[in-house]
C-alpha cells in the first residue's frame, strides 16, 4: 500500500482482511510495567527508565500489532508519542536526551507505522542522539497498518 502525502484522512476498510483467531489458554497479562506513558507526562529519570532497554512507540503501533506486549514491550519501559498531533516536540527532544545521558538507557527501539507522518518520532531520537554526548544503540521498526513488520534497523 502507497501513501501520497500523510494517510490520516484517507479511509481504509481492513474487514475483508483475513483473521486467524487465535484462543489463548488463559488471558494475555499486560507487560505495562510503568506509569505515565505519554512522552509528555514521563520523567526521563524516573527509576524504570535508568539502565532500561526503553520502548518509544508512536501511539497507533499498540493497535497494529496484535503482540504487541509480549513482543515489544515485554521487560522493557516505555514512552508513547504521536509525531503528527503532539505539539511541543522541543520537549521530546530533551526528554530523549535525557534518557540517553542522565537515565543511561541501555537501547532505545522507535516504533512507529509506515506512514510518512510518524517518521518524525524517529527523526526527534536521531535529533536527540546528535545532542547526547553519550551513544546509545537506536533501532527503528516500521510497522505497517495491518500489523506486519516492514523494517527493523539500527540507525
Amino acid at each position: 500500500m502507497v501513501f501520497e502525502g500523510c494517510p490520516g484522512s484517507h479511509t481504509l476498510d481492513l474487514r475483508e482482511k483475513e483473521t486467524r483467531e487465535t484462543t489463548p489458554t488463559e488471558k494475555v497479562r499486560s507487560q505495562l510495567r510503568q506509569w505515565p506513558i505519554q512522552l509528555h507526562l514521563i520523567s526521563p529519570t524516573a527509576p524504570y527508565y535508568q539502565g532500561a532497554d526503553v520502548l518509544l512507540t508512536a501511539d497507533c503501533v499498540a493497535y497494529a500489532l496484535g503482540n504487541f506486549h509480549t513482543d515489544y514491550l515485554k521487560g522493557k519501559s516505555i514512552a508513547i508519542a504521536c509525531p503528527k498531533l503532539d505539539e511541543g516536540q522541543d520537549v521530546y527532544v530533551e526528554k530523549i536526551k535525557s534518557w540517553l545521558e542522565d537515565a543511561k538507557i541501555n537501547t532505545l527501539s522507535v516504533l512507529i507505522m509506515q506512514v510518512p507522518c510518524c517518521m518524525g518520532l524517529v527523526n526527534l531520537a536521531q535529533q536527540a542522539a546528535e545532542r547526547s554526548k553519550r551513544k546509545v544503540p537506536i533501532k527503528s521498526i516500521i510497522v505497517g497498518i495491518q500489523g506486519d513488520i516492514l523494517s527493523e534497523e539500527w540507525v
